[in-house]
């Protein structure tokens, strides 16, 4: 039977605490209030979460009664007046980027954008990948014990969309400062300095200045990458206007390069940690897409993703009002014992690939054929230059308070 509660109801008792208490290990929470309490109210959150992949399915299937319109985290402290402003427009009066616009509007903007990830755009682009993997590899393989995450997966996973998109070179690190700011103020979760926050929100005026002066600049003098294709060479002629494609560019950077980064250390260090560890990727009797699709499944890199009820609905059994605000967790979806036959143990070639890790529906991830590419031409880079490689002695890494996203702080290797 149903169970009709108000929006604002809080469950006191569920105490979900993705940024303390549960930040290194969501997953056994999730699936023991996941049994009794599939969709349950989580205050810290201030969303109804829900942790089965059938309802969260249901919910990216169901346009008509759930918005994505508000899917970003919210920041859990009042921001100062001004840092509220600039986080609002720093894109451009009333700008929405694709992952936030609901039909008929996301429908137009999304199939430009499809265009610039076609399974043949994404070979084209393949030979560009493989040699930054390979210059970052040989450059990071002479040394004997490093930070994965900051000397490999973030710089490479950068520089790939940064080239895919055409971001000059001397930008590519202040895109990643001006991404990281804009995590800083969509995922606060305590007082900051107001002097900090104003740093960070000028920060991403910036960004989004710099989107438009590049887009402009692609307007006037095509170049053979994502933003011209863009303005210039739409489906069927159909492109998109200079102020949409400057709306998507900080996005497609940030997701982009975020998301990937995410992945490819827990892919690592789950594979690393394994009892046949990485010589079983060296020796080719785990496939790299077999191992990518179960750290998509095991840990995705976006653990969950917000959606609004614009009416009445049903989730599970639970009745919630119009303005209920739901976080669907894509990564309990991958630890779902309906789905998976054996969901807390990390095994590659076991079906991984019916993960929510992309989503589902409308919203599913543009790029996921290009991430998939980046990911395995990652992997077998680092197979070849590094055949030995091993978590280096110490205590188990642990994850930034960054909730949604899934990024380790840090992942210590060896050779």
């Amino acid at each position: 039977m149903a169970m009709s509660v108000d929006s604002g109801q809080l469950h006191e008792s569920t105490s979900f605490d993705p940024y303390g208490a549960h930040r290194d290990d969501p997953y056994s929470f999730l699936a023991d209030v996941g049994d009794a309490e599939p969709v349950f109210y989580a205050p810290l959150l201030g969303a109804w979460c829900v942790t089965r992949r059938e309802d969260m399915v249901a919910v990216l299937r169901d346009d008509r009664s759930f918005s994505a319109r508000d899917h970003n985290p919210r920041p859990a402290v009042a921001l100062p007046e001004d840092v509220s402003r600039m986080f609002r427009t720093w894109r451009g009066a009333d700008a929405v980027a694709v992952g936030s616009l609901d039909p008929p509007e996301h429908a137009r903007i999304r199939e430009v954008l499809n265009a610039g990830f076609t399974p043949a755009r994404v070979r084209a682009f393949e030979p560009t990948i493989r040699a930054i993997a390979t210059d970052l590899v040989e450059r990071v393989g002479v040394l004997t014990e490093f930070d994965f995450i900051s000397a490999f997966a973030v710089p490479y996973a950068l520089e790939v969309i940064c080239r895919r998109l055409g971001v000059p070179d001397e930008y590519v690190d202040r895109c990643r400062t001006w991404s990281e700011q804009r995590i800083e103020l969509m995922m606060s979760q305590r007082n900051a300095d107001p002097d900090r926050l104003r740093e960070y929100a000028r920060g991403l005026m910036e960004f989004g200045a710099f989107a438009r002066s590049l887009v402009q600049e692609r307007l006037a003098a095509p170049q053979d990458d994502l933003i011209s294709e863009l303005l210039h060479d739409g489906k069927a002629g159909r492109t998109l206007t200079a102020d949409e494609v400057s709306v998507q560019v900080p996005t497609l950077i940030f997701a982009g390069h975020m998301t990937c980064a995410e992945a490819l250390g827990t892919i690592l260090y789950q594979q690393l940690r394994s009892p046949g560890g990485w010589a079983e990727v060296v020796d080719g009797t785990i496939a790299t897409r077999d191992l990518v699709e179960e750290g998509l499944r095991f840990d995705s890199p976006l653990a969950g993703m917000y959606r609004t009820a614009v009416r009445d609905v049903v989730v599970g059994d639970v009745h919630l009002a119009a303005g209920s605000r739901l976080l669907l967790l894509y990564g309990a979806a991958g630890r779902d014992s309906r789905a998976h036959a054996c969901p807390a143990g990390f095994s590659p070639g076991s079906g991984s690939a019916t993960h929510l890790a992309f989503g589902h529906g409308i919203h599913f991830c543009l790029g996921a054929g290009f991430a998939r590419a980046e990911l395995e031409i990652a992997i077998q880079a680092i197979a070849a230059r590094m055949p030995g490689l091993a978590l280096a002695p110490g205590l188990p890494p642990h994850h930034r308070p960054v909730f949604p996203l899934r990024a380790l702080t840090e992942l210590r290797v060896r050779q």
